[in-house]
């Protein structure tokens, strides 16, 4: 073997001065030919992709491969909508029923269906103030924990289409106002423009901002009887029932502000300006009298002489433990660190107080209606 027959001579491959930097039509010692240069040297801007690797411009997530076409968009769109209009706060518009059955037209299918779609007009109508809310709201609700979850404060629902959905939507609570007359149609534009008061100002000021709430609730009652005055014109709600919804909305209001206390602690004026002014101290005195307000009311309309007569029987005094479990439970409940900021996710979620409100209303169905 000659002396350096092993080593790598000037220009072969190998070396580092050699064929590679001689560029691709370099002569390998003994043949002719092009060489292919390694792939380090065919891809200066990068490595070289297997051959079953993807394109990074049609990567999974790239623009290029994200689903086209409005059908997923405009379904997520309008699932955010609906979201937005908090179909759970529904519930409170149930309130409208109230009339029907205190007036005993529950077995009237035409009363049935006008407060079905007063119904359906609260909760659009509502639906429509807190997509308003949220539009205002949307920097504080993004430093709630909760609400910023919401569709606008969490960016599934644009601005724009917010705004764009509220027209047709008022426009199909002012068809159905119509349909059920001048006077519950005076009640809803008035809550209209009560809510809006209380979104664009007055929901800063301390105990105004309680205060609107359980007047919204009243507004609800008076609804349920104006929507049957076209067909019962007779029909009124006793000033009892009145007095016990206001000061049982006011203890919900005054609840969920305890709540909000306790939740948000140190950050409370951040997630809602109106808190600086509240102590717990001060809410649980206010949840006290309010709590006993609206027992007391609902106590005296049933022994109040007009409803014994009216129903022809007092047995609506038995159920005022009904009452009274409902209003501690929910007491307990509030100062239970468990427990959520909003009322009608209580409601629906605690086994014990469904059961309490389900039994209440069984027991007044039979007592009105089925009395001997």
């Amino acid at each position: 073997m000659r002396p350096g027959a092993g080593r790598p001579r000037h220009g072969d491959a190998a070396h580092p001065g050699g064929a590679l930097d001689a560029g691709p039509h370099a002569v390998r010692a003994g043949r002719a030919g092009p060489v292919r240069a390694p792939p380090e040297a065919r891809a200066p801007h990068g490595p070289r992709r297997a051959p079953h690797d993807p394109d990074p411009s049609h990567a999974p997530d790239s623009p290029h491969d994200r689903p086209r076409g409005p059908a997923r968009s405009e379904a997520g769109v309008i699932g955010a909508l609906v979201q937005e209009l908090r179909p759970k706060q529904w519930t409170k518009n149930l309130l409208l029923f109230a009339g029907v059955i205190f007036s005993q037209h529950l077995t009237n299918a035409g009363m049935l269906l006008r407060a079905a779609g007063g119904f359906v007009a609260f909760s659009l109508l509502a639906g429509c103030v807190y997509v308003l809310n949220d539009l205002k709201d949307v920097e504080a609700d993004r430093r709630h924990p909760l609400k910023r979850k919401r569709p606008i404060a969490s960016g599934r629902l644009s601005p724009a289409a917010a705004w764009g959905a509220l027209l047709p939507l008022l426009a199909i609570v002012g068809a159905i106002a119509t349909w059920l007359g001048s006077s519950f149609a005076w009640v809803a534009a008035f809550y209209l423009a009560f809510n809006l008061a209380y979104t664009f100002g007055l929901k800063q000021l301390v105990l105004v901002d309680v205060f609107f709430v359980a007047i919204g609730f009243v507004l609800r009652a008076i609804a349920g009887v104006q929507l049957m005055r076209p067909v019962a014109p007779l029909t009124m709600l006793s000033p009892w029932l009145l007095v016990c919804t206001f000061f049982a909305a006011l203890f919900l209001a005054l609840a969920k502000r305890r709540r909000e206390l306790t939740n948000a602690g140190e950050g409370a004026v951040q997630q809602r300006a109106v808190l600086d002014h509240y102590s717990p101290e001060l809410v649980d005195g206010l949840l006290t009298v309010s709590a006993a307000a609206s027992l007391m009311g609902y106590a005296l309309y049933t022994i109040w002489p007009e409803t014994v007569a009216k129903f022809h029987t007092g047995a609506l005094l038995y159920t005022v433990p009904f009452v009274a479990y409902g209003i501690f439970r929910y007491f307990y409940l509030v100062r239970a660190s468990e427990t959520t900021e909003d009322p009608s996710q209580v409601l629906l979620t605690d086994r014990p107080l469904a059961g309490c409100v389900l039994l209440y209303l069984v027991a007044v169905v039979v007592i009105i209606y089925f009395r001997t």
